[in-house]
């Protein structure tokens, strides 16, 4: 399965949310490769200051921010069980190459009226993708998510009515990812028992069912 975070909105943690799912995967014994196509390289970034750290290889990360990324994607997936798509803020051509070579588009959002706003392009794109896909999987997940904000709620509520619909699993405003981002770990290696863990783990088995 090929799985692409994107939104054309920057900020809204599409890298944290990459890293984790193939993290989460790689750590069942799934072999995945992460597809850095953002040209600032955060992906990239990570996976060297994971290397400077001298800790193991999880899954291959790979920086092709090229508008021919839905040739070449689908030729790495013959070896691997996940590709997973870092996509990029507000690269039209990149975008629509990476639309065209998922298989499941995961659209992250933060809870603001404002982001909802900001992802009618992104839909656009979606809609443009479809003539091509028809099949192609698409969903919102809202991310950094302060704990029972009136906000959060109103912002799950306006995305119900959304197509794409929205995920059941969202993911918390939590200072454990950055605390792990920075040594190149992920949330369960630095925190195994913490809410930010569970929270990837339960959205990285709803994406999984999405294949089936």
């Amino acid at each position: 399965m090929i799985v692409a975070l994107l939104n054309q909105k920057g900020g809204v943690g599409k890298t944290t949310l990459a890293l984790h799912l193939a993290g989460e995967w790689a750590r069942r014994g799934q072999r995945v490769t992460l597809i850095d196509a953002d040209p600032q390289g955060s992906s990239l970034d990570w996976s060297q200051q994971r290397a400077r750290e001298s800790l193991p290889r999880l899954f291959g990360v790979l920086g092709l921010a090229r508008d021919t990324l839905h040739r070449e994607a689908p030729e790495l997936a013959r070896n691997v069980h996940h590709i997973v798509i870092d996509g990029p803020p507000r690269v039209a051509g990149l975008m629509r190459s990476a639309l065209l070579a998922a298989d499941c588009v995961v659209i992250p959002v933060q809870p603001s009226p404002f982001d909802g706003w900001g992802s009618a392009e992104m839909l656009a794109l979606l809609s443009e993708a479809r003539v091509y896909r028809p099949h192609l999987v698409a969903r919102f997940v809202l991310n950094r998510c302060a704990a029972r904000t009136i906000i959060a709620r109103e912002t799950a509520l306006t995305l119900a009515d959304h197509d794409p619909p929205l995920l059941a699993s969202r993911i918390g405003q939590r200072v454990a990812f950055a605390d792990a981002a920075q040594s190149g770990r992920l949330v369960w290696e630095a925190h195994a028992a913490s809410p930010a863990a569970r929270e990837i783990t339960a959205l990285a088995a709803e994406i999984g069912r999405l294949a089936r």
